[in-house]
């Protein structure tokens, strides 16, 4: 099994400059160079980061005459949700445990004075 063939949503966004180029083109698609532009890092460093993108999922590239453009697939990151999800529901129940309880010690110390 190829390097590639196991990218998924969660090695993009594993990545800083990866998240930051997420969110460049969350709402508009934008050419490379501007993409690029928008980093202090090399241009073949900023396409090597659009092309896991791509790899993972979260990018299309669509060429328009000269230009290619980037857009976010963000569908993909249902998956991320759907797994952080389980986690808040944990984390969520622990809250209220240590709620609850806090609030029992403070009733208990309340009808101590």
């Amino acid at each position: 099994m190829s390097i590639e063939a196991r990218r998924d949503v969660f090695q993009a966004i594993a990545d800083p400059t990866r998240r930051q180029i997420i969110n460049l083109i969350a709402f508009q698609a934008m050419n490379l160079n501007a993409i690029a532009d928008q980093f202090s890092i090399s241009r073949p460093a900023v396409s090597q980061h659009i092309k896991i993108l791509i790899e993972c999922g979260m990018v299309v590239v669509r060429q328009e005459g000269r230009e290619r453009f980037c857009e976010a697939r963000l569908d993909t990151l249902k998956e991320v949700s759907s797994w952080v999800d389980q986690y808040r529901q944990f984390w969520n129940t622990q809250f209220d445990s240590l709620d609850n309880y806090l609030n029992r010690i403070q009733n208990n110390n309340q009808s101590d004075q």
